[in-house]
């Protein structure tokens, strides 16, 4: 079997993860979007930092946090730039149909825009065809959404 089949037969296994979502549009746990990270971060500093509880701002129905004064206002000041694409949740997941968790190390900038995924090894089959699975994963975000 393939690596990329492997990866997508266990997503396909996963069951939508709203449960632990703020809103559906948002993957967020207690600690809030992306788990807690930082979303400005990882286009400044080019890596997951550790938001604090100091630094929250509500958006999108999530309580987004940051590591610094500095990151929540730029967030607040053009939260789409900053916000991963798909509120979030996985977007090999996505291109195959599924909302899927994240895990904040597993991620990729890709034309200024911050995607994540649900582990390091599905980030390597999603990266092996990224164009193709951002394409597919917005044709469907919008019925995955609507179902969250």
């Amino acid at each position: 079997m393939t690596r990329t089949w492997i990866a997508a037969a266990a997503l396909s296994l996963l069951p939508v993860f709203s449960a632990w979502a703020d809103s559906g549009q948002v993957f967020a746990t207690k600690a809030g979007a992306i788990r807690g990270y930082d979303a400005v971060a990882y286009h400044t500093e080019e890596r997951p930092v550790k938001g604090s509880k100091d630094f929250t701002f509500d958006y999108n129905g999530a309580t987004w946090r940051f590591s610094s004064a500095e990151n929540l206002e730029l967030f607040r000041n053009d939260p789409e730039r900053y916000a991963p694409a798909y509120g979030g949740y996985c977007a090999f997941g996505l291109s195959r149909g599924y909302a899927v968790d994240t895990d904040p190390r597993a991620f990729s900038i890709v034309d200024g825009k911050l995607y994540l995924n649900h582990n390091l090894s599905v980030r390597r089959t999603w990266q092996k065809d990224i164009p193709g699975n951002i394409a597919k994963a917005d044709r469907n975000w919008p019925s995955v959404s609507a179902k969250l």
